[in-house]
């Protein structure tokens, strides 16, 4: 489905978003006309992934200049967009870039560049994410010659890091597009990633609807595969790296990487160089890991054979139920980190390599 994430309106007055809570039952698109519709679309998961927020963020931004140009309304709009999902560094990535961009502008020129900046920072996403397709295809195709009689590449992932968590192609299922339009058999297990289930509604979707062979799998199901040899390489995205390589991702990515180091399957992550936060050293130790409503831990949302949307409740009333969003992968279980730069091991020497450029390529770099 060639389509984009989110879009601006003719005239730069609102974005257009593809409301993520509908999928995989509905395609719906919304229309965000104020930096607060913005910010409850991403406090409220309409538009996810740490791509995603942070460019729709900056549209946020930009909306806030037809209103109000001034630095006292902008640092009001930056504080609040920054509060709405705490762990993707990607949110304060953009923020913080919008913001520099527009304080050294005289407040009658910030519309304008405003509109351009979160432009600009959508185009430069999808061109970053074609770019870590194309190196996680020589990666594969690695995997593949070493494969003991070739045949089908078995790519096992974690959660929703396609188009739908980007502006476009994806950061972990970029390689995956990039192997398919080579011309390599490839197939998708895909973990349900409970409690909101992104992989079974949303990777799952964008797979079928790309002609992708995968199979939806339960969440816990993925050691037994890589214990049978029914896994050849593990693919991820990420929300945080910090300067020594610790991962951070949605919930479960831990538990992956654990079998993946016991069974000996590359255990690799799709970087793009907005997630890098060189600021932090320890991710356990110093990301913030966003608690979320116990609700999408005990209910659960769907379709009934007779079409109508329900929500039913899984756990017994009055059960407590705690919901992490995401978990830290050690640098030490990490394969490699492959970025729109190039593919590194994951310590802070080989990171220190893709610094640079025009300054943006890490958060506090």
């Amino acid at each position: 489905m060639p389509h984009r994430t989110l879009w601006p309106e003719a005239g730069e007055g609102a974005v257009f978003v593809i409301d993520q809570r509908q999928l995989p039952h509905g395609f719906v698109v919304a229309r965000l006309a104020s930096a607060a519709a913005v910010a409850l679309a991403i406090r409220e998961m309409w538009v996810r992934g740490a791509p995603l927020i942070g460019a729709c963020a900056a549209y946020g931004l930009a909306m806030q200049t037809s209103e109000d140009a001034s630095d006292a309304a902008l640092a009001r709009t930056a504080f609040a967009l920054m509060g709405t999902r705490p762990t993707a560094v990607n949110l304060a990535w953009a923020v913080d870039r919008m913001i520099t961009r527009l304080q050294a502008l005289p407040v009658a020129q910030r519309r304008a560049a405003a509109w351009h900046e979160a432009a600009l920072i959508c185009d430069e996403d999808e061109a970053a994410n074609r770019a870590i397709g194309e190196h996680g295809l020589k990666l594969l195709r690695e995997v593949l010659e070493r494969k003991p009689g070739g045949g089908r590449l078995n790519i096992l992932t974690h959660c929703n890091a396609g188009w739908l968590a980007t502006v476009d192609r994806g950061t972990a299922l970029a390689p995956v597009y990039a192997a398919r339009d080579f011309g390599l058999d490839v197939h998708v297990w895909v973990d349900e990633t409970r409690p909101r289930n992104q992989g079974a509604s949303l990777t799952a979707w964008e797979l079928r609807e790309e002609g992708i062979a995968h199979t939806v799998i339960a969440d816990n199901t993925g050691g037994h595969l890589m214990q049978k040899g029914q896994v050849d390489a593990v693919i991820v995205g990420c929300d945080r790296v910090t300067r020594r390589g610790d991962v951070c991702n949605k919930i479960g990515t831990y538990l992956k990487a654990l079998a993946a180091h016991d069974n000996g399957v590359p255990f690799y992550v799709a970087m793009p160089l907005s997630t890098l936060d060189w600021r932090l050293n320890d991710g356990l130790a110093e990301i913030p890991i966003e608690e979320r409503d116990a609700r999408e831990l005990t209910h659960i949302a769907g379709v009934a054979d007779s079409g109508e949307r329900v929500e039913v409740r899984l756990t017994p009333a009055g059960s407590p139920a705690l919901n992490f969003g995401f978990d830290v992968t050690p640098a030490r279980l990490v394969t490699a980190l492959i970025s729109e730069r190039g593919v590194v091991a994951a310590n802070e020497a080989a990171l220190a390599t893709l610094r640079g450029g025009n300054g943006s390529a890490a958060h506090g770099g």
